[in-house]
């Protein structure tokens, strides 16, 4: 190691420590943020930081490989020079800038979502306009810009003053084959990583997930993260035969040898409008009704005991995507990305389709910009209309944020709209989306007692305020008395938890709500995103063919589970207990100890034959499904 640091590559350590102690003070700092989280005993504490410098020392040979190639390549007579000697100092001066950046974006990330950078980050380096638009309407970018430079410098200052590696780097001569024989040395271990080193093996060090997340590196993470969007399930998880996989499924639903069900009702079939209002990050946790006692939700609170009440009802996944997915095609959610965001999602077995062989006009209308998470693309291929923000006039709109129009402005469209398919003697679906649940949390003043821009408590409130008021208009219409309004969230407000897939995270509000036609009643069965659709249909008293995962909750014979995951681990919940599929072919059953609104408690125990037997039936199917075509509308 001496004998390199009298070399160019001196220049090479000197940036791999710093990367280790930013990337370490960086961990710290995450962990001070949530001490009553985390495991503090001597073993997990060492795992953490042991597991933790391996990622960082491997992140860094990443981070610097673009340097290590230059100082390889270039010859001696330019290297010593004065010019490249500044020309180098501005890229050490540069890289540390963004080491420094990185903490503090690290920082933000896992006061948002408890995890270190993963498939999130990764959408969002995606839509950058949403995202900086965002950040700039939610952070005092320019003092944490100055802080990033100030830290930077002293750092910098630091370097140039206090030690003689630099002098020592500028003044060495070494021959290219001796630079060639280091450099490969250097791009050995990140070449070898990239094909042997699993994140999720590595990292799995505690069954408290704060922990896990600690022992990770941010960066790694997120290439790792945009490396494994789309997961194969047959490549990634623990299968079973093909056959012996679809017979078993057809015991699960009764499929015909087409994978269809025949749904068959008697009597009359209804034709009400359906309004259903998918409403951002609205968590159980945050609702009255669920016996949060802050108050955010007075209205929902009251419109829970007049509606369909559903309190054991579970959201598929962390992602507004995920809760469109669920909802619209009544599936279990696949690994990776969803299918919403992914190239070949038209012509799906659909919701809309089946509304549109009713003679409904359907409608997609969402707040914000629709091609965001290529929702436009999806719902226009799957049997509707979009509405979107580009489609509202100047006048229709009184307040905005990066996300999309107020909620207000959204609900006064949704009437427009709704008046438009009546005036055309055509019953209505509306597929509603809001956003001003979402940080920056800002919406028109003056509407609620919590002002604009204080956090999520306001975001939440201001929601409950608009839809009711928006019910209140509708109340007014013509279409109202013939009309069914469904609420339901797209997924939980936030997924940290100390378990990797924390059961009261997923926990969601469903309300269906329709004076005169639908009595209200408080449904305790533990049901699904995927299980909507089948019920409103029941309600609807409609005949179909059916590809649907989810079946009617208020049927006597509904069979109770729900489906949760992230995009690498698969969640099957029934009763109290938990089986996760795991990307690396493993399957892990737990047993709910305990849970409330704001914690789970898992004790892990000894797989059940018939649980792990359906888990894998249900997500592999769904996965071949997906791959071969049998969920596509062939009508």
């Amino acid at each position: 190691m001496m004998k390199y640091l009298r070399t160019r590559f001196a220049l090479i350590i000197l940036m791999i420590l710093l990367f280790l102690g930013i990337s370490l003070i960086t961990r710290i700092i995450l962990m001070l943020s949530d001490l009553g989280s985390i495991d503090f005993g001597l073993l997990a504490i060492t795992k953490v930081f042991s597991v933790g410098f391996a990622y960082d020392f491997i992140s860094s040979l990443y981070f610097l490989a673009p340097l290590v190639l230059y100082i390889t390549l270039i010859p001696d007579k330019l290297f010593n020079n004065r010019f490249q000697k500044y020309l180098f100092l501005f890229l050490i001066f540069f890289q540390i800038n963004l080491l420094v950046f990185n903490s503090f974006a690290e920082w933000f990330f896992w006061d948002e979502f408890g995890k270190r950078f993963n498939f999130i980050a990764v959408d969002y380096l995606v839509y950058t306009h949403e995202v900086i638009n965002n950040i700039v309407e939610s952070y005092p970018i320019p003092l944490l810009l100055g802080s990033v430079f100030i830290i930077s410098a002293c750092i910098f200052y630091l370097i140039c003053k206090k030690t003689s590696i630099l002098v020592f780097a500028f003044a060495s001569s070494q021959r290219f084959t001796q630079r060639l024989r280091t450099a490969m040395c250097l791009f050995l271990i990140p070449f070898l990583s990239f094909f042997l080193l699993n994140e999720q093996s590595l990292a799995n060090i505690s069954a408290n997930q704060f922990n896990v997340e600690l022992s990770k590196n941010g960066l790694y993470s997120l290439f790792s993260a945009f490396r494994n969007n789309t997961l194969d399930y047959e490549t990634n998880y623990r299968n079973e035969n093909t056959e012996r996989m679809m017979s078993h499924l057809k015991t699960l639903y009764k499929f015909d040898n087409n994978f269809f069900r025949n749904i068959k009702k008697t009597g009359v079939e209804n034709k009400y409008n359906v309004i259903l209002i998918m409403v951002e990050s609205l968590s159980a946790e945050y609702i009255g009704a669920f016996g949060d006692g802050r108050g955010w939700t007075p209205n929902l609170d009251n419109l829970a005991k007049n509606s369909l009440f559903f309190d054991n009802f579970y959201a598929t996944g962390t992602r507004t995507t995920r809760g469109m997915e669920a909802v619209t095609l009544s599936i279990p959610p696949t690994p990776g990305r969803s299918i919403i965001k992914r190239p070949d999602c038209h012509n799906m077995f659909s919701s809309g389709f089946i509304f549109k062989e009713k003679g409904y006009e359907n409608k997609f209308i969402y707040a914000g910009h629709g091609y965001f998470d290529n929702m436009n693309d999806f719902f226009s291929h799957n049997g509707f209309l979009k509405i979107d923000q580009s489609d509202m006039d100047s006048n229709e709109i009184t307040f905005s944020n990066v996300w999309g129009v107020c909620d207000e402005d959204l609900f006064n469209k949704v009437l427009k709209e709704s008046d438009k398919s009546y005036q055309k003697n055509k019953p209505f679906f509306n597929y509603v989306m809001t956003t001003s649940n979402h940080r920056p949390y800002t919406y028109p003043d003056g509407k609620i007692d919590i002002p604009s821009h204080t956090g999520r408590s306001g975001g939440v409130k201001y929601t409950d305020y608009a839809i009711h008021k928006f019910l209140a208009a509708a109340a007014a219409k013509p279409w109202f008395k013939n009309t069914i309004f469904v609420i339901v969230a797209d997924h939980n407000g936030g997924s940290a938890g100390e378990t990797s897939l924390p059961v009261n995270r997923y926990k969601v509000p469903l309300l269906i709500y329709g004076p005169g036609l639908i009595k209200s009643k408080i449904i305790s069965k533990l049901s699904s995103q995927i299980d909507l659709m089948p019920t409103l249909f029941s309600i609807l008293n409609w005949s179909y063919e059916s590809k649907f995962y989810g079946d009617d909750i208020l049927d006597d014979n509904f069979s109770e589970r729900a489906f949760i995951g992230t995009y690498q681990k698969l969640g099957f919940l029934r009763k109290d207990r938990l089986v996760i599929l795991e990307p690396d072919k493993t399957v892990n059953e737990y047993r709910i100890v305990h849970q409330d609104l704001h914690e789970a408690e898992y004790e892990k125990i000894d797989s059940v034959e018939k649980d792990v037997t359906d888990t894998i039936t249900y997500y592999q199917s769904a996965s071949y499904f997906y791959k071969s075509g049998i969920n596509r509308w062939e009508h």
